[in-house]
């Protein structure tokens, strides 16, 4: 036993430091600073506007889309009272990695210009929401992975996500900007995929997510306070101008306390704890984020972004009590964190609420905001059905890739 605990801890400082190297000689081939006067490379690409915005007002949301990726996802996973520290230290190392790694891959493919990378606040937004899917993903195989793993998780994770984001950001042209589908639904099923890849018989019946303690609950509470206090930026952050931020934040506030009540309509019928335990809350208010990712900056409503997030809030404890049972025993599927019900159903409702909307797009509806969320469709080249159809198709394409993917990964 001592020599491989030896063995593994040789191997991952091995790999951290070639990781590391190899990516300090690719910025110094690579990536430069962004010219604070021009509009950045991406401004040339189709459908690529969500990321052409002013630096000027895109540091603070940076900073809560960073702190957001960082804190909310590495307490997220602190809950579990059997490896909770742990779980956050391996978070932290696959943030160090994905940022890096997201910077260069996505740099190549949205921020390339003239043979260099240019890098500024946008591409660091971009990275973070990288880095979120990530973490989702690795969600679902805590507990189950050595850090070396995890790392490489990492490395083929970052270049399928850039993979299908490009896909449906700039070949598609379809809208998501809070990442129902890229960031939600790819983390959730790519991390599910791994998980039943690596299948261990022998851990059917360990029930993580049911560790109790004073510890942990702490955690999950400041957790979920981190979600209520950041993740509006984050679902608002690739908005394209100031006057199209409000709709995105107060429709993720709306599906947010929505999400949050609707657990405490489910759960003291659904168990029969007399305390609900605060990690249910946090599930249900990532639900209702994760819902609202696609039809954020579109026309929900205040009435619509309440009814879909109580839909949203009520997907975990129905899916904790009925389908998490269902996917370990027949198939095989160990979801540590159980990301399929926080993340993946969540994303998928999000993007058929995208498509609803999408379809019920007009002029006379959005006003200017037309140009701003379906700028193909403002512009004539593209009418609302085909725009529909986009939206439709973005979501076999995401399952597609993040299946194949995460089997490949597995």
């Amino acid at each position: 036993m001592p020599e491989h605990t030896t063995a593994s801890r040789l191997q991952l400082s091995g790999l951290c430091f070639l990781l590391q190297i190899l990516t300090i000689i690719l910025f110094a081939v690579f990536v430069r600073y962004s010219p604070e006067s021009s509009p950045g490379p991406c401004s040339q690409q189709l459908n690529c506007s969500w990321r052409n915005q002013d630096s000027g007002f895109q540091h603070p949301r940076f900073r809560d889309v960073h702190l957001q990726a960082l804190l909310g996802f590495g307490l997220l996973v602190a809950f579990l009272g059997r490896y909770g520290p742990g779980s956050v230290a391996i978070s932290i190392l696959v943030v160090a990695f994905t940022i890096q790694w997201a910077v260069l891959i996505q740099g190549f493919s949205y921020f390339f210009l003239n043979g260099k990378i240019y890098v500024g606040a946008q591409s660091m937004v971009s990275a973070d929401f990288c880095t979120a899917a990530i973490l989702i993903s690795t969600g679902a195989i805590l507990g189950r992975v050595n850090p070396v793993q995890m790392l490489l998780l990492t490395l083929l994770g970052v270049t399928l996500f850039t993979l299908n984001e490009y896909i449906l950001l700039s070949l598609m042209g379809v809208s998501d900007s809070g990442g129902s589908l890229t960031v939600h639904t790819f983390g959730a099923y790519f991390g599910l995929m791994v998980s039943r890849i690596l299948h261990q018989p022998h851990m059917d019946k360990r029930k993580e997510q049911q560790d109790t303690g004073h510890q942990p609950d702490v955690f999950a509470v400041v957790g979920t306070i981190y979600l209520w206090i950041f993740w509006p930026s984050f679902t608002s952050a690739t908005t394209v101008h100031d006057n199209a931020e409000p709709w995105a934040v107060l429709n993720t506030y709306f599906s947010l306390v929505a999400s949050t009540l609707a657990s405490f309509v489910l759960l003291p019928v659904l168990y029969e704890e007399s305390t609900l335990r605060m990690v249910q809350i946090q599930d249900a208010t990532l639900a209702g984020m994760a819902v609202m990712g696609m039809a954020g900056e579109m026309l929900v409503t205040p009435f619509g972004a309440l009814i879909v997030g109580f839909l949203a809030g009520l997907i975990p404890p129905l899916g904790f009590r009925f389908l998490t049972p269902v996917l370990c025993s027949r198939l095989k599927i160990q979801d540590t964190c159980g990301v399929h019900n926080v993340h993946g159903l969540p994303g998928i409702l999000g993007a058929l609420l995208g498509m609803l909307l999408t379809a019920l797009a007009t002029a006379d509806a959005y006003g200017g905001r037309l140009e701003l969320v379906f700028p193909l469709v403002a512009q004539g080249s593209r009418t609302a059905t085909d725009q529909v159809l986009c939206q439709l198709c973005a979501l076999p394409v995401t399952l597609l890739l993040a299946t194949l993917g995460g089997s490949l990964t597995g």
